[in-house]
């Protein structure tokens, strides 16, 4: 079986978002870092991937003409491949030369997937349960996403640990493994 590491819009474009949080970052990079580092390690394969937007036009935090388009600060994943997505699921990303991710994965023999990155309960969740539905075996790496406070329509804020708690009770079981930093690359 072979694995690929997914790092999903870990991006300078969501520091420009008003619900933005310096709170937990620094480790949640280092937790990716670590991930990267074990995979080229191992040989696997690490795909950065990244959401791009042209509706607020070149100026809008998610055009990649605005330069917002890029890695956070302080993580160095050394990609394999680098692939954009204009919806939540990165399994249909884009490289530069037009070949999407999921046939990438397979044209290399991905069966499994590692997924780490920022939304936890948006594109990292849409991501797994896609990549789940197509046949793929996937590890969420749970610790390894980031995800924000957001507020319900009845008043109520859930916190992110509320979010992440909710993303793992959906996904365990049905989709995929519920794995942290420390077991995902575990043999």
């Amino acid at each position: 079986m072979s694995l690929a590491l997914l790092v999903i819009d870990v991006q300078n474009s969501f520091k420009q978002r008003p619900f933005w949080d310096d709170a937990g970052v620094p480790e949640f990079l280092a937790r990716i870092q670590k991930l990267a580092d074990q995979a080229h390690a191992q040989q696997i394969p690490v795909l950065q991937v990244f959401h791009v937007s042209e509706a607020q036009g070149p100026e809008g935090a998610f055009s990649r003409q605005s330069g917002q388009v890029s890695t956070l600060p302080g993580l160095d994943v050394q990609p394999t491949g680098v692939f954009y997505k204009t919806v939540h699921s990165a399994l249909f990303a884009k490289a530069d030369d037009g070949g999407d991710l999921e046939a990438w994965l397979r044209s290399h023999g991905v069966t499994e997937l590692l997924i780490t990155g920022i939304r936890t309960e948006q594109c990292c969740e849409t991501t797994t349960r896609h990549a789940s539905d197509v046949g793929f075996k996937v590890r969420f790496v749970s610790d390894a996403t980031l995800t924000f406070p957001m507020q319900h329509a009845n008043g109520k804020t859930y916190s992110a640990e509320d979010i992440v708690a909710r993303t793992e009770l959906v996904l365990a079981g049905r989709f995929a493994q519920i794995v942290a930093t420390v077991d995902a690359l575990a043999a």
